[in-house]
């Protein structure tokens, strides 16, 4: 089932929305709110969470709700990955959740946090566990990223590539599992945390890791988990076949959709980064997805939307 729909993905990473285009996120703000406002229109009941923060930036977050964001959200969330590319410690997690809570009443999910095999896989088990015991209590909703290694053939999602340097290439080693299907060592650990703490696994278009990663769930005891659908990607020749087949394979697990990635054709500059020439256009994909997947009668989880304390 689907339990909440995120807007957008990391809007405050240069990676994921343009800051040249938007440097106040005017733009960002107002596309949100039309978006969130057509989706109610559709299902008043369904929540909307603001997209993941990366960094984590209470300045971002008190930007959004200066500009009335907030106003039209159920939650917000943050990304961390203190043992790859944050400039902070694990054992920071409680404070910068604090950071966020400091500046908002909305409930905080953590909808990715993870750690990369890049150097060692003894580095994620420590993650997992370390994270589990920070984080486990502190948010409702905890998405670990992710189930699968990122395939070596297929880029990841960032601005200058392999220009960054390793920085990059630990997008690569993310997974529980690896490219060639094997597990890591973590994998076999994470049933302790499961099902407190969920999944974030992104399925491109047609992708073929689909079928296993819901086996592999359903092994790990996983119930929640986020991924997206691709506004880019519903221009694709059958998309919403491949739509439809995705979220029939999820329907068995708690779903949060993130809508997000602009179509080239339809950005004030040709990049899935761009801000849309009409905030109506995404409103309407947006819409018509919450038509398609999680129409009016279903109910708030209120397991994902009540706040939690610093414990």
């Amino acid at each position: 089932m689907i339990e909440a729909v995120m807007l957008w993905n990391e809007p405050n990473n240069k990676s994921h929305w343009d800051f040249l285009i938007d440097p106040e996120w005017s733009r960002f703000a107002e596309m949100t709110k039309t978006a969130a406002g057509a989706i109610r229109a559709v299902n008043p009941n369904l929540p909307q969470v603001l997209g993941g923060i990366s960094p984590i930036d209470p300045g971002f977050i008190g930007n959004m709700k200066g500009q009335g964001v907030l106003d039209h959200l159920d939650a917000v969330a943050v990304h961390g990955f203190p043992l790859d590319w944050n400039h902070w410690q694990i054992n920071e997690w409680p404070a910068k959740l604090d950071e966020i809570r400091a500046v908002t009443d909305l409930p905080v999910w953590v909808s990715e946090v993870g750690v990369s095999t890049f150097g060692a896989e003894e580095v994620q088990e420590f993650g997992l566990s370390r994270t589990a015991e920070l984080l486990t209590g502190r948010a409702p909703r905890i998405h670990w990223y992710s189930l699968f290694d990122l395939p070596r053939a297929w880029p990841a999602t960032t601005r200058h590539k392999e220009a960054e340097g390793s920085s990059y290439y630990r997008h690569f080693y993310m997974g529980l599992i690896r490219e060639d299907g094997t597990p890591k060592p973590a994998f076999h650990q994470f049933h302790r945390y499961a099902p407190e703490i969920g999944l974030c696994q992104w399925f491109h278009f047609q992708d073929h890791r689909l079928d296993e990663g819901v086996r592999r769930m359903r092994e790990l005891g996983v119930t929640y988990l986020r991924t997206g659908l691709s506004w880019a990607d519903y221009y694709r020749e059958g998309a919403l076949d491949w739509f439809d087949r995705q979220m029939e394979a999820l329907a068995e697990f708690n779903v949060t959709v993130t809508f997000c990635f602009t179509p080239e054709h339809m950005g004030i500059e040709p990049h899935y980064t761009s801000p849309p020439k009409a905030n109506e256009d995404f409103a309407e994909f947006c819409a018509e997805m919450v038509r398609r997947y999680a129409p009016a009668g279903a109910a708030p989880s209120a397991e994902a939307l009540s706040p939690v304390g610093a414990g």
